[in-house]
């Protein structure tokens, strides 16, 4: 067994381990660390299973956050409490930026590895649609043009991902 294989198999235990312990950010970077040895080779599907767990629990949580943290925000505003306003607008710019930082994330696995690397239609599809996903994630609470813009790359991936379906 070639240290590279070692090294998948090890992160792939140890992401394993992480879900059940619910560590899903160190479940994020063992994943991430199988998908960057394996390079230009697929996934199984269990490893894409696990990478795609990972980061729906670590996206979930924030989304959750925000929601309810916009939700506080406009009863404050509708009360005219504007000093708790600004503290929440403050406080929801943070998990913004957490959501961000996510999203782009895997995005650029998406891009730079997994999308490009995958030869069977199933998986092809598979990473167009968390493609779509993590784009319309970002659309919820970007605001202007870079809503506009992550609406338009939700919409791209989903076509893409049909278009590979109906092949």
């Amino acid at each position: 067994m070639s240290p590279a294989e070692s090294s998948r198999e090890e992160s792939v235990y140890m992401a394993k381990l992480a879900e059940q312990a619910e560590r899903y950010e160190e479940m994020v970077e063992f994943m991430e660390t199988v998908v960057k040895i394996v390079d230009s080779e697929e996934l199984t599907v269990e490893e894409r299973n696990l990478l795609s767990v990972a980061y729906k629990n670590v996206i979930g949580a924030r989304r959750a956050s925000w929601r309810i943290i916009s939700s506080i925000e406009q009863k404050e505003e509708s009360r005219g409490n504007e000093d708790h306003v600004a503290a929440i607008k403050e406080y929801r710019g943070k998990i913004e930026s957490e959501l961000s930082k996510i999203c782009d994330g895997i995005l650029r696995l998406l891009e730079s590895h997994l999308i490009p690397s995958s030869t069977a239609a199933e998986s092809k599809v598979f990473y167009l649609k968390m493609k779509g996903d993590y784009h319309r994630y970002l659309a919820e609470f970007k605001t202007g043009a870079e809503r506009k813009e992550a609406a338009e790359s939700t919409l791209l991936a989903y076509k893409s991902a049909q278009v590979d379906v109906s092949q």
